[in-house]
């Protein structure tokens, strides 16, 4: 029995479908927890307030609506979160994470002040002696709760770019995987939108932090482009 049976049932009253509408759609609450993984919040609590969401959907949704159910409850069950981690507090950032942040802020207004222009990715390494993958993850969780919000407003200048380049139908559930999408990318690539998208450098400054021609850089970030919307459309 389909998603759209099973809502007719559960709108009328029977539980059991409504429990099994949970049931096929466990996949899709498990990736949108996902997103909020390791800010100190338990995965099972986390998956519960999507369950939360998964039943507004079932209750709220139109069967007139033109759009598949799956579409239509994402933003519920992201909101749901949302708001959890809202009321509950700001999202928790483990101790080494900020230390992390300290050091790399520190280092990074220090090396500006000094020289007029902004660290390379490589130079923050050799001087905080932190781990690559280490620099980028502290600088996404710095920007964690301001970066969710600007996916809902829409004026992601990526988003806008990939948008501009192709009609995707479902533009928002791209907004909400916009995120997990990224995070799917090498360290150097989500350096590089990082960089681009996020602190608005160009391709030559962007060049310069990352040791790369403005050739190699508009390459990858073709290449990135592609990478997103292969992912954004494989989670349609």
């Amino acid at each position: 029995m389909d998603n759209i049976e099973l809502i007719k049932k559960a709108h009328a009253g029977d539980k059991l479908s409504r429990e099994k509408l949970i049931e096929m759609n466990t996949g899709l609450i498990w990736s949108i927890v996902k997103r909020f993984m390791n800010r100190g919040y338990d995965r099972e609590d986390l998956f519960q307030i999507g369950c939360i969401g998964m039943l507004k959907a079932i209750n709220q949704f139109d069967l007139h609506y033109k759009v598949a159910f799956s579409t239509y409850a994402v933003p519920l069950i992201m909101g749901e979160i949302r708001r959890f981690l809202r009321d509950d507090g700001l999202i928790k950032v483990s101790r080494q994470i900020k230390e992390n942040q300290t050091k790399i802020t520190a280092f990074r207004q220090d090396y500006l002040k000094r020289t007029g222009k902004d660290a390379t990715l490589k130079e923050i390494e050799e001087n905080c002696r932190i781990p690559a993958e280490e620099i980028l993850y502290a600088m996404e969780a710095a920007d964690s709760v301001l970066s969710v919000d600007n996916q809902d407003s829409g004026n992601s200048p990526l988003l806008e770019r990939l948008s501009a380049e192709n009609d995707f139908e479902q533009e928002v559930v791209n907004k909400i995987l916009m995120q997990q999408a990224i995070k799917q990318l090498l360290p150097e690539e989500k350096a590089l939108i990082q960089f681009r998208y996020y602190e608005n450098k160009t391709q030559s400054e962007t060049g310069n932090l990352l040791n790369m021609s403005q050739v190699q850089v508009s390459r990858m970030e073709k290449k990135c482009f592609e990478k997103i919307k292969r992912f954004l459309s494989e989670s349609e």
